[in-house]
Protein backbone atom coordinates (compact mmCIF):
# COMPACT_ATOMS: atom_id res chain seq x y z
CA UNK A 1 0.00 0.00 0.00
CA UNK A 2 2.41 2.68 0.90
CA UNK A 3 5.19 1.36 -1.12
CA UNK A 4 9.09 0.25 -0.76
CA UNK A 5 11.06 2.26 1.74
CA UNK A 6 7.77 2.60 4.03
CA UNK A 7 6.84 1.63 7.50
CA UNK A 8 4.62 2.65 9.94
CA UNK A 9 5.23 4.10 13.61
CA UNK A 10 2.65 4.94 16.10
CA UNK A 11 2.44 8.38 17.53
CA UNK A 12 1.80 9.83 20.93
CA UNK A 13 -1.85 10.70 19.73
CA UNK A 14 -3.45 7.77 19.32
CA UNK A 15 -2.29 7.04 15.28
CA UNK A 16 0.39 5.85 13.27
CA UNK A 17 2.46 7.50 10.47
CA UNK A 18 4.14 5.96 7.49
CA UNK A 19 7.44 7.53 7.68
CA UNK A 20 9.68 7.00 4.42
CA UNK A 21 13.52 6.89 4.93
CA UNK A 22 14.52 7.12 0.57
CA UNK A 23 17.64 8.83 1.92
CA UNK A 24 17.84 11.42 -1.22
CA UNK A 25 18.51 14.92 -1.91
CA UNK A 26 17.81 17.85 0.17
CA UNK A 27 14.63 19.11 0.23
CA UNK A 28 13.69 22.18 -2.08
CA UNK A 29 12.04 24.67 -1.61
CA UNK A 30 8.49 25.51 -3.41
CA UNK A 31 7.50 28.38 -5.29
CA UNK A 32 7.46 31.28 -3.20
CA UNK A 33 5.12 33.04 -0.32
CA UNK A 34 1.96 34.70 -1.73
CA UNK A 35 2.54 37.99 -3.40
CA UNK A 36 5.55 36.04 -5.29
CA UNK A 37 6.24 35.32 -8.74
CA UNK A 38 3.56 32.91 -9.04
CA UNK A 39 5.57 30.05 -11.18
CA UNK A 40 4.75 26.92 -10.17
CA UNK A 41 8.33 26.17 -11.71
CA UNK A 42 10.57 29.20 -10.46
CA UNK A 43 13.17 28.55 -7.84
CA UNK A 44 12.80 28.20 -4.11
CA UNK A 45 12.59 32.11 -2.17
CA UNK A 46 15.95 33.07 0.00
CA UNK A 47 15.19 32.38 3.07
CA UNK A 48 14.72 28.52 3.99
CA UNK A 49 12.20 26.61 4.88
CA UNK A 50 10.14 28.27 7.39
CA UNK A 51 9.42 28.15 11.20
CA UNK A 52 5.78 26.98 11.87
CA UNK A 53 3.94 25.15 14.59
CA UNK A 54 3.45 22.39 12.09
CA UNK A 55 4.90 19.37 13.02
CA UNK A 56 8.41 18.92 11.76
CA UNK A 57 9.43 15.78 9.64
CA UNK A 58 11.14 13.18 11.99
CA UNK A 59 14.56 13.25 11.96
CA UNK A 60 16.68 11.96 9.09
CA UNK A 61 13.12 11.82 7.14
CA UNK A 62 13.81 13.16 3.75
CA UNK A 63 10.31 14.27 1.42
CA UNK A 64 10.42 14.58 -2.16
CA UNK A 65 9.81 17.26 -3.72
CA UNK A 66 6.27 16.86 -5.67
CA UNK A 67 4.56 18.77 -8.10
CA UNK A 68 1.25 18.48 -5.87
CA UNK A 69 0.48 18.10 -2.66
CA UNK A 70 -3.31 17.96 -2.26
CA UNK A 71 -4.34 18.26 1.81
CA UNK A 72 -7.53 17.39 2.66
CA UNK A 73 -10.67 14.39 4.18
CA UNK A 74 -11.25 11.92 1.71
CA UNK A 75 -14.11 9.30 2.50
CA UNK A 76 -15.66 6.06 1.47
CA UNK A 77 -18.14 7.40 -0.40
CA UNK A 78 -21.81 5.21 -1.13
CA UNK A 79 -23.45 5.64 -4.34
CA UNK A 80 -27.23 4.42 -5.16
CA UNK A 81 -27.97 1.49 -7.91
CA UNK A 82 -30.53 3.17 -8.75
CA UNK A 83 -31.92 7.16 -8.51
CA UNK A 84 -34.18 7.85 -5.68
CA UNK A 85 -34.59 9.28 -2.50
CA UNK A 86 -32.10 8.24 0.17
CA UNK A 87 -34.85 6.26 1.79
CA UNK A 88 -35.96 4.46 -0.92
CA UNK A 89 -32.94 2.91 -2.84
CA UNK A 90 -32.00 -0.55 -1.42
CA UNK A 91 -28.77 -0.73 -2.04
CA UNK A 92 -24.75 1.35 -2.75
CA UNK A 93 -21.93 0.80 -3.91
CA UNK A 94 -18.61 1.60 -2.52
CA UNK A 95 -16.50 4.53 -4.18
CA UNK A 96 -13.62 6.88 -2.56
CA UNK A 97 -15.49 10.52 -2.46
CA UNK A 98 -12.52 13.89 -1.97
CA UNK A 99 -12.30 17.18 -3.63
CA UNK A 100 -8.54 16.80 -2.48
CA UNK A 101 -8.00 13.56 -3.56
CA UNK A 102 -10.22 13.70 -6.72
CA UNK A 103 -7.29 16.33 -7.31
CA UNK A 104 -4.61 14.54 -6.59
CA UNK A 105 -5.56 10.71 -8.49
CA UNK A 106 -6.51 12.84 -11.63
CA UNK A 107 -3.05 14.85 -11.15
CA UNK A 108 -1.12 11.64 -10.84
CA UNK A 109 -3.18 9.71 -13.64
CA UNK A 110 -1.76 12.32 -15.93
CA UNK A 111 2.01 11.65 -14.71
CA UNK A 112 2.50 14.32 -12.19
CA UNK A 113 3.97 13.43 -9.13
CA UNK A 114 1.26 13.96 -5.90
CA UNK A 115 1.37 13.58 -2.10
CA UNK A 116 -2.05 13.20 -0.36
CA UNK A 117 -1.67 14.45 3.01
CA UNK A 118 -4.62 13.51 5.94
CA UNK A 119 -5.17 11.19 8.10
CA UNK A 120 -7.39 8.12 8.25
CA UNK A 121 -9.24 5.30 10.75
CA UNK A 122 -7.41 2.23 11.67
CA UNK A 123 -10.07 0.58 9.94
CA UNK A 124 -10.79 -1.04 6.93
CA UNK A 125 -12.65 2.13 5.19
CA UNK A 126 -9.14 3.65 6.06
CA UNK A 127 -7.60 0.20 4.37
CA UNK A 128 -9.69 1.01 1.28
CA UNK A 129 -8.80 4.90 1.01
CA UNK A 130 -5.09 4.25 0.83
CA UNK A 131 -5.35 1.33 -1.27
CA UNK A 132 -7.40 3.19 -3.88
CA UNK A 133 -5.74 6.78 -4.05
CA UNK A 134 -2.21 4.57 -4.21
CA UNK A 135 -3.50 2.82 -7.01
CA UNK A 136 -3.94 5.65 -9.40
CA UNK A 137 0.32 6.60 -8.17
CA UNK A 138 -0.46 9.23 -5.63
CA UNK A 139 2.12 8.96 -2.62
CA UNK A 140 0.23 8.24 0.61
CA UNK A 141 3.13 7.79 2.69
CA UNK A 142 2.35 10.82 4.46
CA UNK A 143 -1.49 9.92 5.96
CA UNK A 144 -0.93 8.58 9.59
CA UNK A 145 -3.87 5.82 10.88
CA UNK A 146 -5.72 7.43 13.95
CA UNK A 147 -6.86 4.59 15.97
CA UNK A 148 -9.08 6.50 17.72
CA UNK A 149 -11.26 7.97 15.13
CA UNK A 150 -13.24 6.62 12.62
CA UNK A 151 -13.17 7.27 8.84
CA UNK A 152 -15.67 9.28 7.63
CA UNK A 153 -18.43 7.88 4.86
CA UNK A 154 -21.02 9.24 3.35
CA UNK A 155 -24.16 8.75 1.67
CA UNK A 156 -25.68 10.62 -1.74
CA UNK A 157 -28.23 9.96 -4.24
CA UNK A 158 -28.19 10.22 -7.98
CA UNK A 159 -29.60 13.61 -7.95
CA UNK A 160 -27.06 17.01 -9.17
CA UNK A 161 -25.27 18.52 -6.20
CA UNK A 162 -27.89 22.01 -5.26
CA UNK A 163 -31.25 20.52 -7.27
CA UNK A 164 -33.94 19.79 -5.31
CA UNK A 165 -33.67 16.00 -5.84
CA UNK A 166 -30.06 15.46 -4.37
CA UNK A 167 -29.64 14.34 -0.95
CA UNK A 168 -26.40 13.56 1.05
CA UNK A 169 -25.63 12.34 4.07
CA UNK A 170 -22.61 12.55 5.92
CA UNK A 171 -20.98 10.49 8.75
CA UNK A 172 -17.60 12.69 9.51
CA UNK A 173 -18.32 14.27 12.76
CA UNK A 174 -15.26 13.30 14.26
CA UNK A 175 -13.49 11.53 11.82
CA UNK A 176 -9.51 10.89 11.59
CA UNK A 177 -9.17 13.76 9.18
CA UNK A 178 -11.05 16.21 11.61
CA UNK A 179 -7.66 15.57 13.74
CA UNK A 180 -5.75 17.08 11.71
CA UNK A 181 -4.29 20.13 13.05
CA UNK A 182 -0.68 21.79 12.80
CA UNK A 183 0.71 19.48 15.23
CA UNK A 184 -0.71 15.95 13.64
CA UNK A 185 0.82 17.07 9.78
CA UNK A 186 4.25 16.21 8.62
CA UNK A 187 4.90 19.87 7.82
CA UNK A 188 8.17 19.02 5.44
CA UNK A 189 5.72 16.37 3.52
CA UNK A 190 3.54 19.45 3.24
CA UNK A 191 5.52 22.03 1.75
CA UNK A 192 8.45 19.96 -0.41
CA UNK A 193 5.70 20.85 -3.92
CA UNK A 194 5.87 23.07 -6.29
CA UNK A 195 1.78 23.62 -5.44
CA UNK A 196 -0.37 22.92 -2.36
CA UNK A 197 -3.31 22.31 -2.65
CA UNK A 198 -5.92 23.07 -0.57
CA UNK A 199 -10.19 23.59 -0.30
CA UNK A 200 -12.86 25.03 2.40
CA UNK A 201 -13.89 21.83 3.15
CA UNK A 202 -10.75 21.20 5.26
CA UNK A 203 -11.32 24.45 7.50
CA UNK A 204 -14.71 23.34 8.31
CA UNK A 205 -13.73 20.22 9.62
CA UNK A 206 -12.69 21.50 13.11
CA UNK A 207 -11.44 24.34 14.46
CA UNK A 208 -7.66 22.48 14.71
CA UNK A 209 -7.98 21.89 10.71
CA UNK A 210 -8.94 25.87 10.51
CA UNK A 211 -5.75 26.65 12.06
CA UNK A 212 -3.69 24.42 10.28
CA UNK A 213 -4.85 26.01 6.80
CA UNK A 214 -4.41 29.26 8.19
CA UNK A 215 -0.98 28.42 8.86
CA UNK A 216 -0.43 26.73 5.71
CA UNK A 217 -1.55 29.95 3.49
CA UNK A 218 0.62 32.35 6.44
CA UNK A 219 2.98 34.70 3.64
CA UNK A 220 6.45 33.41 4.70
CA UNK A 221 9.93 32.71 2.79
CA UNK A 222 9.92 29.50 0.76
CA UNK A 223 6.14 28.96 1.23
CA UNK A 224 4.91 26.76 -2.23
CA UNK A 225 2.22 28.23 -4.32
CA UNK A 226 -1.27 27.60 -2.85
CA UNK A 227 -4.24 26.68 -4.83
CA UNK A 228 -7.56 27.18 -3.16
CA UNK A 229 -10.63 26.05 -4.10
CA UNK A 230 -13.42 27.48 -1.98
CA UNK A 231 -15.51 25.23 -2.46
CA UNK A 232 -18.42 26.41 -0.15
CA UNK A 233 -20.27 23.61 1.76
CA UNK A 234 -23.16 25.54 4.21
CA UNK A 235 -24.05 22.60 5.77
CA UNK A 236 -20.90 21.78 6.74
CA UNK A 237 -20.28 25.26 9.20
CA UNK A 238 -21.53 24.85 12.57
CA UNK A 239 -21.04 28.50 12.89
CA UNK A 240 -22.53 31.21 10.94
CA UNK A 241 -18.74 32.58 9.95
CA UNK A 242 -18.19 30.39 7.13
CA UNK A 243 -18.33 33.11 4.42
CA UNK A 244 -15.82 35.03 6.04
CA UNK A 245 -13.29 32.41 6.96
CA UNK A 246 -13.29 31.30 3.23
CA UNK A 247 -12.89 34.45 2.02
CA UNK A 248 -9.82 34.87 4.57
CA UNK A 249 -8.46 31.99 3.03
CA UNK A 250 -8.76 32.91 -0.81
CA UNK A 251 -7.31 36.20 -0.49
CA UNK A 252 -4.52 34.72 1.30
CA UNK A 253 -3.32 31.88 -1.56
CA UNK A 254 -1.93 32.37 -4.91
CA UNK A 255 -4.41 30.65 -7.30
CA UNK A 256 -8.30 30.46 -6.46
CA UNK A 257 -11.24 28.48 -7.58
CA UNK A 258 -14.26 29.68 -7.11
CA UNK A 259 -18.12 29.33 -8.60
CA UNK A 260 -19.92 32.45 -9.49
CA UNK A 261 -22.87 30.96 -7.92
CA UNK A 262 -21.16 29.85 -4.74
CA UNK A 263 -19.31 33.47 -4.17
CA UNK A 264 -23.13 34.64 -5.07
CA UNK A 265 -23.86 32.82 -2.21
CA UNK A 266 -21.26 33.44 0.70
CA UNK A 267 -20.23 36.85 -0.53
CA UNK A 268 -22.93 38.75 -2.32
CA UNK A 269 -21.05 39.17 -4.77
CA UNK A 270 -22.14 38.96 -8.95
CA UNK A 271 -20.42 39.12 -11.55
CA UNK A 272 -17.03 37.72 -12.25
CA UNK A 273 -15.05 41.02 -11.97
CA UNK A 274 -17.23 42.03 -8.83
CA UNK A 275 -15.42 38.49 -7.71
CA UNK A 276 -11.74 39.29 -8.77
CA UNK A 277 -11.74 43.40 -7.49
CA UNK A 278 -13.00 41.61 -3.76
CA UNK A 279 -10.11 38.92 -4.31
CA UNK A 280 -6.78 41.76 -5.25
CA UNK A 281 -4.14 39.60 -3.29
CA UNK A 282 -3.87 36.32 -5.55
CA UNK A 283 -1.98 35.88 -8.64
CA UNK A 284 -5.35 34.33 -10.07
CA UNK A 285 -8.38 34.38 -9.25
CA UNK A 286 -10.60 31.27 -11.70
CA UNK A 287 -14.51 32.36 -11.79
CA UNK A 288 -16.30 29.28 -12.93
CA UNK A 289 -19.91 30.35 -14.80
CA UNK A 290 -21.55 27.28 -14.76
CA UNK A 291 -22.67 26.18 -18.60
CA UNK A 292 -20.83 30.14 -19.46
CA UNK A 293 -17.53 27.89 -18.59
CA UNK A 294 -14.71 30.19 -16.83
CA UNK A 295 -12.71 33.27 -16.97
CA UNK A 296 -9.16 33.45 -15.11
CA UNK A 297 -7.81 37.25 -14.13
CA UNK A 298 -4.15 36.87 -13.97
CA UNK A 299 -2.46 39.23 -12.13
CA UNK A 300 1.31 40.59 -13.48
CA UNK A 301 3.35 42.75 -11.73
CA UNK A 302 5.06 45.92 -12.52
CA UNK A 303 2.77 46.62 -15.88
CA UNK A 304 0.02 49.05 -14.55
CA UNK A 305 -0.19 52.92 -13.92
CA UNK A 306 -2.70 54.87 -12.69
CA UNK A 307 -4.32 57.92 -14.26
CA UNK A 308 -1.61 60.35 -13.34
CA UNK A 309 0.80 57.76 -14.97
CA UNK A 310 1.96 57.02 -11.72
CA UNK A 311 3.57 52.85 -11.59
CA UNK A 312 1.56 50.90 -9.64
CA UNK A 313 2.90 47.49 -7.94
CA UNK A 314 0.64 45.18 -10.77
CA UNK A 315 -2.34 45.34 -13.36
CA UNK A 316 -4.87 42.30 -14.25
CA UNK A 317 -5.13 41.01 -17.54
CA UNK A 318 -8.29 39.46 -17.79
CA UNK A 319 -8.66 36.42 -20.14
CA UNK A 320 -11.81 36.16 -22.60
CA UNK A 321 -14.59 33.75 -20.83
CA UNK A 322 -13.66 30.04 -22.02
CA UNK A 323 -17.18 28.35 -22.68
CA UNK A 324 -16.78 24.00 -22.49
CA UNK A 325 -17.39 21.97 -25.26
CA UNK A 326 -20.73 20.22 -25.40
CA UNK A 327 -20.65 17.43 -22.93
CA UNK A 328 -22.89 14.84 -22.46
CA UNK A 329 -23.71 14.13 -19.04
CA UNK A 330 -23.39 10.98 -17.25
CA UNK A 331 -22.66 12.22 -13.91
CA UNK A 332 -22.33 16.01 -12.51
CA UNK A 333 -20.21 15.15 -9.21
CA UNK A 334 -16.51 15.62 -9.42
CA UNK A 335 -16.58 17.91 -12.21
CA UNK A 336 -15.39 20.96 -10.47
CA UNK A 337 -12.31 19.03 -8.73
CA UNK A 338 -11.04 17.51 -12.44
CA UNK A 339 -11.47 21.38 -13.28
CA UNK A 340 -9.42 22.58 -10.84
CA UNK A 341 -7.27 19.71 -11.72
CA UNK A 342 -7.06 19.75 -15.10
CA UNK A 343 -5.73 23.91 -14.69
CA UNK A 344 -2.88 22.81 -12.32
CA UNK A 345 -1.91 20.61 -14.88
CA UNK A 346 -1.54 23.21 -17.50
CA UNK A 347 -0.27 25.53 -15.15
CA UNK A 348 2.83 22.95 -14.31
CA UNK A 349 3.43 22.84 -17.82
CA UNK A 350 3.94 26.53 -17.92
CA UNK A 351 0.83 27.06 -20.62
CA UNK A 352 -0.70 30.12 -21.20
CA UNK A 353 -4.06 30.81 -18.93
CA UNK A 354 -6.40 30.41 -22.07
CA UNK A 355 -4.62 26.67 -22.44
CA UNK A 356 -4.94 26.01 -18.80
CA UNK A 357 -8.95 26.76 -18.82
CA UNK A 358 -9.69 24.40 -21.67
CA UNK A 359 -7.92 22.09 -20.31
CA UNK A 360 -9.73 22.24 -17.09
CA UNK A 361 -12.67 21.94 -19.31
CA UNK A 362 -11.50 18.81 -20.93
CA UNK A 363 -10.53 16.89 -17.43
CA UNK A 364 -14.02 18.43 -16.34
CA UNK A 365 -15.73 17.11 -19.12
CA UNK A 366 -13.72 13.42 -18.43
CA UNK A 367 -15.70 13.66 -14.74
CA UNK A 368 -18.89 14.48 -16.12
CA UNK A 369 -18.99 12.19 -18.92
CA UNK A 370 -18.29 9.40 -16.11
CA UNK A 371 -20.11 7.32 -13.02
CA UNK A 372 -19.43 8.11 -10.06
CA UNK A 373 -17.26 11.19 -8.17
CA UNK A 374 -13.55 10.07 -9.80
CA UNK A 375 -12.54 9.84 -13.87
CA UNK A 376 -9.33 9.25 -15.82
CA UNK A 377 -7.89 12.68 -17.22
CA UNK A 378 -7.80 12.48 -20.95
CA UNK A 379 -4.23 11.59 -22.62
CA UNK A 380 -2.22 14.45 -22.70
CA UNK A 381 -1.34 14.46 -26.11
CA UNK A 382 -5.32 14.25 -27.12
CA UNK A 383 -6.05 16.93 -24.76
CA UNK A 384 -3.24 19.10 -26.52
CA UNK A 385 -4.42 18.83 -29.98
CA UNK A 386 -8.31 19.39 -28.76
CA UNK A 387 -6.81 22.22 -26.53
CA UNK A 388 -5.15 23.76 -29.88
CA UNK A 389 -8.54 24.13 -31.58
CA UNK A 390 -9.54 27.33 -32.93
CA UNK A 391 -12.44 28.75 -31.47
CA UNK A 392 -14.99 27.46 -34.70
CA UNK A 393 -13.88 23.90 -34.15
CA UNK A 394 -13.87 24.18 -30.26
CA UNK A 395 -17.27 25.91 -30.23
CA UNK A 396 -18.45 22.75 -32.24
CA UNK A 397 -16.33 20.20 -30.18
CA UNK A 398 -18.79 17.47 -28.41
CA UNK A 399 -18.32 14.40 -26.04
CA UNK A 400 -19.50 11.85 -25.09
CA UNK A 401 -18.69 8.54 -22.84
CA UNK A 402 -15.57 7.33 -23.42
CA UNK A 403 -14.51 9.75 -25.21
CA UNK A 404 -10.94 9.97 -23.02
CA UNK A 405 -9.84 6.18 -23.75
CA UNK A 406 -11.27 5.80 -27.35
CA UNK A 407 -9.12 6.33 -30.03
CA UNK A 408 -12.37 6.28 -32.36
CA UNK A 409 -13.43 8.86 -34.59
CA UNK A 410 -16.16 10.10 -31.85
CA UNK A 411 -15.02 13.88 -31.22
CA UNK A 412 -12.98 13.59 -35.20
CA UNK A 413 -16.59 13.55 -36.13
CA UNK A 414 -17.62 16.03 -34.57
CA UNK A 415 -14.54 18.71 -34.74
CA UNK A 416 -14.63 20.66 -38.04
Amino acid sequence: MTGTGAHRTPDTDGAEHVRREDGGGDVRGGAGASGGSGDPGGPPEPGGSPTSAAAPAAAGVVAEVADVVALGESMVTFLPTRPGRLADVPSFERAVGGAESNVACMLAAAGHTVRWVSRVGADGFGDHLLDTIAAHGVDVTAVPRDARRPTGVYFRTAGERGTAAHEVAYYRAGSAASAMSSRTVDATAVRSTRILHLTGITAALSAPCLELLRDLTRPRPGRPLVSFDVNHRPELWREGDGARVLLELARAADIVFVGADEAGAAWGLHGSRAVAEALPQPRTVVVKLGRGGAIAFDRHPGTAADADGTATAEATAETTPERPPHVRVVAAAGAGDAFAAGFLSAALRGLPPRQRLRHGHLWAAAALTAPGDLAAPPARDRADRLAALDDTAWGTLRLGPGWTHDPGPQEEARTP
